[in-house]
């Protein structure tokens, strides 16, 4: 069975995401990011969500961790939560 490790910055709107992206894109850290900007509780862990299969988070992470390419930010990816950027560490 498929899995993969991901990480996440979980923010109110798209805007903000984009900028953040950005921020990372120009070389600032994920997890210190998530940690000053995440509203998600793993925010405490730099956005780190562990290791996890198909359907155990919402489709539209599933979509971005099981098919896009490992080791980069993607986003904004919108859900019922918010906007999100996602890093997907590792996949297996």
């Amino acid at each position: 069975m498929t899995r993969a490790s991901a990480r996440h910055i979980l923010v109110s709107s798209e805007e903000q995401c984009l900028a953040l992206k950005e921020e990372i894109q120009n070389g600032r850290d994920f997890a210190e990011v998530a940690k000053e900007h995440s509203s998600c509780p793993s925010s405490r862990q730099g956005g780190d969500l562990g290791s996890f299969g198909p359907g155990q988070m919402v489709p539209e992470f599933d979509k971005v961790v099981f098919n896009d390419e490992v080791g980069q930010v993607h986003g904004p990816v919108k859900t019922q939560f918010g906007y999100h950027l996602l890093e997907i560490t590792e996949r297996t």
